[in-house]
């Protein structure tokens, strides 16, 4: 390994003052997966990066952290379960009242300081900060994998937004207009954007507007610090193409191709807890229970009245005085429900479950985006993005490669020929030229190939619904996840026009100086369709990898008319006093974009709720600077 001696004194210096810094706070170890965990290298670099990160303030957060409880009080005021997109902005709001206690029960961790990093992200995903999901018995898509799909979910303080692309958008306008016209009052896009609103921090509040976005929320927003030359290059070829450029997909412009911001700061990555929970550490009201898998929620007479979790080998119960808010994701809502004997009855009795809630809609209208990889190659000499010299610019300035998240920056929102161009149902989500694991030396090629990028087609409307259900009343057996993905025929038709439009990047100028080309093995079962053709994608479809990344629905939100709402539009669940669900899960249609900003949105509106409901709320408590929800919204 060679490396420029100025490099090693500048690294040497750089780790010294991040240690000196370190030194201030109380020592603590940051659990993992190390880098070296996750990447499998024992070189140099890899190593050297992660201790230097931890211990490195600006990155890791080491100061701010909170500090976890052994062992939580017998009662509190709420309980929380889940500290994830939603469940951290629940729990840190409902603390802002003194008198309020407040505990969040946390299935996993907290989040490893690797995870700060935006270009290790899918280094972060591919990690043991998962539940391992997998759906089965699917009849119309991964059947080269026997009817399984995997299916993301986090367990780790912070949620997905701990492993996610970043990406920051809030959906299309017509998905919560959409929402209330089936009966949810108060959940119109007018509605609703004040709570982006007053969760937003935009760092880039004039280049942006401030009529769509404001300034002084927690939430940090902002586009990556880096973006390689590939990104721009991308833009150039979608308007060669005869795609619109947006310049804010949160903004006038709702479709075309754009450069995202992304909920980071100064390059680092903002989860739901970084910005939620670590302000809040500390305060003497709220209490973070770690590594405590809630299994059900206890109900006497008709009202939820505390939770059994397990905890260091053994069960355990915690009660509450009003309410137990359930934040827990699209697949472990349902599941612990279901445990509890909420749901559907016949479902229950035959897993030997107590019925106390006969709610059929429980675990029923599961969706997800669906997203189909397409790999191109380009003559860019396949080099590892992250080296020595890159590393050292991001522990000193957080700049460079590793502050970016490679050409994720570029999204499209797309319309297909079944919808309106001011409603996209379809996206290209891009995957390529991360700074992540590497062997350390400069100009170290990853191959003596052409280096290639992915390109996600991506389904953003499905018709197409599925359920989740229990395998067993075992709370450590996994539920059963049956998506049944792409058994409606128009879903298929728009995923081939999105993969089209992908393609369709590659006969521009812009691509053909990369010589960008599709890259595709053909499954067996495809062989005898004529390539590229719409049958033929329509099998790949089938045979090919699809992943399962936003999963919504299973608790979907609805009026009283509705058989198969679980919750009502202030989230309480239906026939259940004391008890609410806050996440993904309760969206009666999935959002038009990535859902992380959605599901904060989904726990700032919760807390609201409930702060209202105890009367301790006339209006948004806001801070000064972030009054933006005041406007008047008609003709956004």
């Amino acid at each position: 390994m060679h490396i420029n001696l100025q490099i090693i004194v500048l690294l040497s210096v750089t780790m010294t003052h991040h240690l000196t810094l370190a030194q201030t706070c109380n020592e603590r170890q940051l659990p993992g997966p190390t880098l070296v965990d996750m990447c499998g290298e024992s070189g140099t670099l890899m190593s050297f990066l992660d201790s230097a990160i931890r211990k490195n303030e600006k990155i890791s957060g080491i100061c701010e952290r909170v500090t976890p409880i052994e062992t939580p009080d017998p009662e509190y005021d709420y309980i929380v379960v889940g500290g994830g997109a939603a469940g951290s902005v629940v729990a840190a709001r409902l603390s802002e009242i003194s008198h309020w206690k407040v505990l969040l029960l946390e299935a996993g961790d907290d989040e490893p300081a690797a995870a700060q990093i935006p270009s290790m992200a899918e280094t972060i995903a591919g990690s043991n900060l998962s539940w391992g999901y997998q759906s089965s018995n699917e009849s119309y898509a991964c059947l080269s994998t026997n009817g399984s799909c995997p299916y993301a979910a986090a367990r780790v303080l912070g949620g997905c937004t701990v492993h996610n692309g970043m990406v920051y958008l809030r959906g299309n306008p017509t998905d919560y207009n959409n929402w209330a016209a089936m009966g949810n009052e108060g959940w119109t896009w007018d509605e609703v954007k004040p709570f982006f609103l007053k969760a937003e921090d935009n760092g880039e509040i004039d280049r942006v507007g401030r009529f769509w976005h404001a300034t002084g929320g927690p939430l940090s927003v902002e586009r990556f610090p880096y973006e390689p030359p590939f990104a721009n290059a991308m833009l150039k070829a979608a308007e060669q193409a005869g795609f619109r450029i947006s310049q804010d997909f949160n903004g006038d412009v709702l479709s075309g191709f754009g450069m995202v911001q992304s909920t980071t700061k100064n390059g680092v990555r903002r989860s739901s807890a970084a910005s939620y929970l670590r302000p809040s550490r500390n305060r003497e009201n709220l209490h973070v229970s770690l590594n405590s898998t809630v299994t059900r929620v206890i109900i006497e007479d008709g009202k939820a009245v505390g939770v059994e979790y397990f905890k260091n080998g053994e069960f355990k119960i915690v009660r509450t005085s009003r309410e137990v808010i359930l934040s827990a994701g699209n697949i472990k809502s349902p599941h612990i429900l279901l445990l509890s004997g909420i749901g559907p009855q016949e479902h229950l009795e035959s897993m030997g479950i107590a019925v106390v809630k006969d709610l059929p809609g429980v675990g029923s209208n599961y969706h997800d985006h669906v997203f189909f990889m397409l790999n191109f190659t380009i003559n860019d000499p396949d080099t590892y993005e992250n080296n020595w010299a890159a590393a050292n610019e991001y522990l000193a300035f957080q700049t460079g490669p590793l502050s970016g998240h490679g050409i994720t920056g570029i999204v499209a929102q797309l319309a297909s020929s079944k919808t309106t161009p001011d409603y996209p149902d379809m996206q290209i989500y891009n995957v390529g030229y991360d700074a992540a694991c590497a062997p350390g030396e400069i100009g170290a090629l990853r191959s003596t190939g052409e280096r290639s990028v992915d390109l996600a087609s991506v389904l953003l409307h499905p018709k197409s619904r599925g359920r989740i259900s229990l395998a067993s009343n075992d709370p450590f057996e996994q539920p059963l996840i049956w998506s049944n993905i792409l058994s409606e025929p128009s879903d298929l038709d728009i995923l081939v026009e999105a993969i089209n439009s992908a393609i369709k990047l590659t006969n521009t100028d812009a691509m053909r100086a990369y010589n960008m080309t599709l890259s595709v093995t053909a499954l067996e079962p495809c062989s005898s369709y004529t390539f590229a053709t719409a049958e033929y994608w329509k099998c790949m479809l089938r045979w090919g990898r699809i992943d399962l990344p936003h999963g919504s629905g299973s608790c979907k939100m609805g009026p009283k008319h509705d058989a198969m709402a679980v919750v009502d539009h202030k989230l309480r669940v239906r026939g259940i006093k004391g008890l609410r669900v806050a996440d993904t899960s309760i969206m009666p249609e999935i959002v038009s974009g990535n859902t992380g900003t959605p599901t904060m949105m989904i726990g700032e509106r919760a807390a609201d709720f409930i702060k209202k409901d105890f009367d301790h709320l006339d209006r948004m408590e806001v801070p000064p600077t972030n009054q933006m929800y005041l406007r008047d919204w008609s003709r956004a």
